[in-house]
């Protein structure tokens, strides 16, 4: 065992130790399951000699009613010690099951935005559902298997030295023989486990954009280019899966041929030893029965290699993905509800592993209670300069300042509480209309919500549902309109009745009639709020305070509607160019 090996086997370990109690009660009965292993071939032994040996007096003869008794004794002992082993074992594994997903699920909502552009939803998906129960069901099946057929194994082993430690001997040349296939085994099957575990990933990922994306591929036509990214993902992880079943499958049938090998030369032996008078025919049953039974866990722990290795595989992705690294947050809670007067002072930003900038030398003030509307080409920067506000990025230079306190010295959870975000994609969870609107409130208000849905105009769409406020959306809102699920989160901004207000085009999926509506319930909520609007249609932010323009990252214009009309610049291009093709 490497020093990795043996790190994740640590680590797991730790991660079950409050549950050793449980453990001691489940070593136990492992133990007692041991122990009618070797009490079986005891009691067949005793009856050789003393039931079937005519030269014994009647009062030295076994009394039959010993027989039944012995052995039903003998098995529900071992009933109990099994049933106690399985359930314990299930209660721990279900319950680290449980530990780990809560732990990798907790560390995807704390990891900084940026971890979700390298790595796809499907292989986190993957990581949560399928590679965590591939640890747990290693850690029950070695456990189990380790425990109980080596105490097994060890029990019978010392019984076989008791009745001949000759004969004994020779099964010991079977251990290092194992050993080294095993060993050989090992590498190979760790490898392809790790593929095998890539590729489930990469299909996971294609079976989610396709549930995804199921109208597009219809409107496109691109039923049979799916089906064939599936079909050469799910044929790749058929070839992993069979060659790792020849891996492991060989092991078997070598480890018993040198079983047989060994049994063979056993009972050879002993009916030398029988002949001559050194063995009876009780201890010779008790030691060709023991050798059997002995079969069996050294079987087992030899097919262990395979769940083994298949959870050491996964230990790397599941580890790799708690231990990546969270979002940093060493600031302190504000002592009040902002005002909400932001300052970008020289920011620069380029995004983790990119070479262009994306941002170059902001130099912008957002007054309490202003509306400063961005626009610009796309690319221009005006969405990453927003979500700079958040923290979901920190600035690569220059300082983002909130009433006058950096950003990097206040909490995310206190900085994230003065922001309400209205994004163009719009995100909805599959609940209520009323558990959306006061999401992440622990104790929603009834009125609140109600004036929420009046001031997003919503009102006849929640009398119109079959439960009211109490209706599931569905899917990310699937169960309403376009316009509906924009609306509906806006309702949610308005709830939150936050200091700053982000609008990323926060209109663009409602008709004419919808926005209109829509358009005055945003005004009224901006009234008195920080709001930074992103606008693709300029006609929605013509009576902002003020309107930045953003070209390649800088700010190359400034000032009200129509003093950017009047300078004949960017602006003016830009709002003759939209009305143009209108």
């Amino acid at each position: 065992m490497n020093q990795q090996t043996f790190a994740m086997f640590k680590r797991l370990w730790d991660s079950i130790r409050q549950y050793r109690q449980r453990l001691w009660l489940t070593v136990f009965a492992m133990l007692g399951t041991a122990l009618t292993e070797v009490a079986l071939p005891k009691v067949f032994g005793y009856l050789m000699d003393h039931g079937f040996n005519r030269d014994i007096n009647v009062q030295e003869a076994l009394p039959l009613w010993q027989v039944p008794v012995a052995i039903i004794s003998i098995f529900l002992v071992r009933g109990v010690c099994t049933f106690t082993t399985s359930y314990m074992m299930s209660w721990i594994a279900t319950r680290q099951l449980n530990d780990l997903r809560a732990k990798i699920f907790a560390k995807i909502m704390s990891v900084p935005v940026g971890f979700y552009h390298s790595e796809s939803s499907g292989r986190i998906i993957n990581t949560i559902m399928f590679e965590a129960q591939q640890i747990v069901e290693m850690m029950k099946v070695s456990m189990t298997t380790l425990f109980r057929d080596s105490l097994t194994v060890a029990a019978q082993f010392v019984y076989l030295l008791w009745l001949n430690w000759k004969l004994t001997l020779v099964t010991v040349v079977l251990m290092p023989l194992m050993a080294l296939l095993i060993r050989r085994v090992s590498k190979r099957l760790r490898k392809l486990n790790q593929s095998q575990l890539e590729v489930s990933g990469e299909l996971t990922q294609v079976i989610e954009e396709t549930t995804r994306a199921h109208q597009v591929i219809r409107v496109f036509g691109g039923q049979q280019y799916e089906q064939k990214r599936f079909d050469e993902k799910n044929q790749k992880l058929r070839g992993y899966a069979m060659r790792t079943t020849v891996a492991v499958a060989s092991t078997t049938p070598v480890s018993q041929t040198l079983a047989a090998v060994a049994i063979s030369v056993v009972i050879m032996l002993a009916v030398h030893e029988a002949r001559t008078s050194a063995t009876t025919v009780g201890d010779f049953t008790a030691f060709i029965v023991t050798m059997l039974l002995l079969l069996t866990p050294l079987r087992r722990l030899a097919d262990l290699n395979g769940p083994l290795q298949r959870g050491m595989a996964a230990c790397d992705s599941v580890f790799g993905l708690i231990d990546a690294e969270s979002e940093q947050d060493s600031g302190h809670d504000l002592a009040q509800r902002a005002e909400g007067r932001l300052e970008f002072a020289d920011v620069c930003f380029t995004y983790p592993g990119q070479e262009q900038v994306t941002l170059k030398n902001i130099q912008l003030v957002v007054q309490p209670g202003e509306t400063v509307a961005l626009v610009g080409m796309s690319g221009g920067g005006k969405t990453s300069l927003v979500n700079l506000v958040p923290r979901f990025y920190a600035p690569s230079s220059g300082e983002i300042l909130l009433d006058g306190k950096s950003l990097q010295t206040i909490s995310l959870a206190s900085l994230r509480a003065q922001i309400a975000m209205v994004s163009q994609n719009v995100v909805l969870f599959d609940d209520t209309v009323s558990a959306n609107i006061a999401y992440g409130d622990p104790q929603p208000d009834d009125q609140r919500i109600a004036a929420a849905v009046q001031a997003a105009h919503l009102t006849e769409v929640v009398r119109d549902l079959p439960e009211g406020l109490q209706t599931m959306i569905g899917d990310n809102g699937m169960r309403l309109s376009g316009g509906q699920r924009q609306r509906l989160a806006i309702a949610r901004a308005i709830y939150k009745n936050a200091p700053i207000l982000i609008l990323d085009e926060a209109t663009s999926a409602l008709d004419s009639e919808s926005e209109r509506a829509v358009q005055e319930a945003l005004e009224t909520l901006m009234q008195g709020r920080s709001t930074l609007v992103i606008a693709h249609r300029l006609s929605t932010i013509e009576r902002a305070d003020r309107i930045v323009v953003l070209d390649e990252g800088q700010i190359v214009e400034a000032g009200t509607h129509h003093e950017l009309l009047a300078k004949e610049g960017v602006y003016a291009n830009l709002y003759r160019l939209q009305f143009a093709t209108a």
